[in-house]
């Protein structure tokens, strides 16, 4: 797999929605891909949760980063997360 670079936002949106950037690389490495807008792609990959996220238990946390792939790199434009 090419280098991954995630933007500034991206690494923000990262924490605010409970993603780590492992899960974000996972994501991208095993993922389903889906194109998305711009010619960009969509990543998902469901990880198993069974926590508390602002003040709800979920049994899976969904990491979706949105992605760019470049020449030379994977560009990690931003994090989406979905808990259920």
């Amino acid at each position: 797999m090419k280098p991954v670079r995630l933007t500034k936002h991206a690494r923000l949106q990262c924490h605010e929605r409970g993603a780590s950037k492992e899960e974000v690389l996972k994501a991208i490495e095993k993922g389903t891909r889906e194109p998305a807008k711009a010619g960009r792609i969509l990543c998902k990959y469901n990880f198993s949760f069974e926590r508390s996220w602002q003040g709800k238990t979920y049994a899976v946390k969904q990491v979706a980063p949105v992605i760019k792939e470049e020449l030379d790199e994977i560009v990690v434009i931003t994090v989406y997360t979905f808990f259920f």
